[in-house]
């Protein structure tokens, strides 16, 4: 056959065309990035490494786990979002990416609605509330004491504009009352000042204050779910103790930069569900009172949009802004 300029043109488009093609067959073929868009320790982080070995064994290539903290996760949102779409540089996120948008308005540096590919919605973690062991004894009794006297009682937060403060803001008012906010860096600081009687309450996770409760230094007397933790089994419900509806949780899911191909969100998808349902993975899940969630790409996506229309009113309510 004798090849003309146009056949071998020809050639080379179907060449060109078919190499990404090719990529996403090989997908993946070197180490990917897994931002975590907050402080080392913390529990996005611990949460994240427990994934990041078993997301290694199951794609056969390393996932290497970069903290990437700052401006309450939007830093890492960003980075993420500024990546090539090609699957080697993926997110590791919690909730407050959904309160980010109403927090920092334009300021926010990347596009919260068109800017992230959704691949997994990873994991829910329900809060609790705490008070001083000297405090109050229940859930009915903090809600008659904010009552009492709004504003006199303060509650700790891990920053301004953050997951804690917001849930506790949100608590205070479907309590019929007021508190103060104090926010500090860190939940750990707060709640030690928490346990010294400055404040009347906390709100937090049981992975983070699991140390206080095991420790007797602080009473655990609600659970902000729709039914008790195993893992707490006496402790009742806020809605179950105090008769009002106040079901508040902080979650973690995975992202990819906006236009990353749909074989390689799949794939990630596949591989980080099929991390979640390790036995030795649900075992420490467990442990932390951590909600294994199994998702498709698209109920993750629905998620967060849900969630960031569940926080806008209220943030904007709040007047809570970015530290």
């Amino acid at each position: 056959m004798t090849i003309t300029r146009r056949t071998a043109l020809a050639g080379l488009g179907a060449t060109v065309l078919a190499t990404p093609a090719v990529a996403q067959a090989n997908y993946p073929d070197k180490p990917i990035r897994m931002i975590i868009a907050f402080a080392a320790g913390g529990p996005t982080d611990v949460v994240g490494r427990l994934l990041a070995p078993r997301l290694s064994e199951i794609l056969g290539q390393q996932v290497v786990v970069e903290n990437k903290p700052g401006a309450t996760g939007n830093i890492g949102t960003a980075m993420v979002a500024d990546a090539k779409p090609d699957g080697y540089t993926i997110l590791f996120s919690a909730s407050t990416m959904a309160m980010a948008p109403a927090l920092y308005g334009k300021q926010l540096g990347y596009d919260p609605v068109n800017g992230l590919a959704a691949i997994a919605y990873v994991a829910s973690v329900p809060l609790i509330l705490l008070t001083p062991i000297d405090g109050a004894k229940s859930t009915p009794e903090l809600v008659s004491m904010l009552r009492k006297d709004p504003g006199k009682y303060s509650y700790a937060s891990s920053g301004n504009g953050g997951m804690i403060h917001l849930a506790s803001y949100l608590f205070a008012k479907r309590a019929g009352g007021d508190a103060l906010h104090v926010p500090y860096r860190g939940s750990a600081p707060g709640m030690v000042d928490m346990i010294a009687g400055r404040h009347g309450f906390q709100i937090d996770t049981l992975q983070s204050s699991k140390g206080f409760i095991d420790g007797g230094k602080v009473r655990v007397i609600g659970v902000a779910a729709a039914k008790r933790l195993p893992q707490l089994p006496d402790v009742p419900t806020i809605k179950e103790a105090a008769g009002f509806d106040y079901s508040i949780n902080t979650w973690y899911a995975a992202y990819a930069p906006a236009k990353t191909p749909r074989p390689i969100i799949d794939k990630l998808n596949a591989a980080f569900n099929q991390a979640l349902k390790q036995p030795d993975m649900m075992k420490k899940a467990d442990e932390l009172a951590i909600e294994v969630i199994i998702s498709t790409p698209e109920q993750a996506k629905q998620f967060y949009d849900s969630q960031m229309a569940f926080w806008d009113p209220i943030i904007k309510e709040s007047g809570a802004k970015p530290e």
